[in-house]
């Protein structure tokens, strides 16, 4: 996305994420209906605040939303980025 490279089902500290952008120290969670519960959201709230106090930004959609409105989540993704990102190559000179 935009030249950045994701990886899928990445290990951090003893999780694993969905999706990881280690540029961007960007994760993504995608969430189905096992996450919608007091219970489960709590471990999901605990957890979220471990990767965040190594500097990691969590982001989470639900699996339904994903489904039903990809281009609005990439968007969401894209404007969670701090980064420039790698250049493109319309975007370096000759």
């Amino acid at each position: 996305m935009e030249g950045r490279k994701f990886r899928r089902q990445h290990s951090i500290l003893n999780f694993i994420v969905d999706f990881y952008c280690a540029e961007e120290k960007l994760v993504i969670e995608v969430d189905g209906q096992y996450h919608m519960n007091p219970t489960n959201e709590e471990k999901d709230a605990a957890r979220t605040k471990k990767l965040e106090e190594f500097n990691l930004m969590v982001i989470r959609f639900e699996n339904r939303t994903v489904f039903d409105n990809l281009d609005w989540v990439l968007e969401e993704i894209k404007r969670n980025f701090k980064n420039d990102g790698p250049p493109r190559p319309s975007d370096t000179p000759p």
